[in-house]
């Protein structure tokens, strides 16, 4: 016996899911640009200082290494 299954795609699902996955794909950035603050600043300073940072720079270095 067979089965036909009807799925109705509307422009407005394709548009819910496409916010879902943009919302989860911030939400991962975000996490791993607070993952990299949190590590530069438990760098030390001389370990900065040899990375071309400094302890002011580390929140512009982090999003810049996340976000672009």
């Amino acid at each position: 016996m067979a089965y036909l299954s009807n799925t109705v795609h509307t422009p407005t699902a394709g548009i819910i899911i496409t916010a879902i996955e943009g919302l989860f794909m911030d939400i991962k950035n975000y996490r791993l640009y607070l993952k990299t603050v949190s590590e530069l600043q438990n760098l030390s300073n001389a370990t900065l200082i040899d990375l071309g940072l400094s302890r002011a720079g580390i929140k512009a270095s982090a999003k810049e290494a996340v976000y672009g």
